[in-house]
């Protein structure tokens, strides 16, 4: 396996897919639930493969890229053959950016000299889904860019 297995409500909510997915192996439901029964190293394959081919047509979509912790954010855009990345870090160790107030402090301080901005770029590497992917397994949520594009005009000359 690739990535991660879908939860039990992501393969909830996928539900028909899945039916598709199997449909195009032409396993049908009822030898969809022999195979469980009998086979079940079989059945968590197929899960597998599946939950793969989700998290593959997800990630070849996927342009932006949040991680917001304490202290900083890292906002990430996804491109072609590149990432680029904003990061702001907030000095003041008082302040917590995954609350309200501290969000709030830090859009009223954003320029003050408690705030730090950096910019890079890198390129992937011979996998970019699968760099997205441990992104977003470091606790990243997929965006529609809006910090990114944002802070991107404050940054860039």
């Amino acid at each position: 396996m690739k990535y991660s297995r879908l939860t039990k409500e992501q393969f909830e909510e996928l539900h028909k897919e899945f039916i598709n997915f199997l449909a195009t192996q032409s396993i049908t439901a009822d030898e969809w639930d022999q195979i469980k029964k009998e086979k079940p190293e079989v059945a968590e394959q197929e899960l597998d493969v599946f939950s793969d081919l989700v998290w593959e047509g997800v990630l070849s979509k996927v342009m932006y890229l949040e991680h917001i912790s304490a202290h900083q954010i890292h906002l990430f855009h996804c491109l072609e053959n590149e990432m680029r990345l904003i990061a702001l870090k907030v000095k003041n160790t008082s302040i917590d950016l995954t609350t309200n107030e501290g969000f709030g402090w830090f859009r009223n301080n954003l320029l003050s000299d408690d705030v730090e901005f950096f910019s890079a770029k890198k390129a992937y590497t011979d996998d970019k889904a699968l760099d997205k992917f441990k992104l977003i397994q470091q606790g990243a949520v997929i965006t529609k860019g809006d910090l990114f594009q944002y802070f991107e005009k404050l940054v860039t000359p």
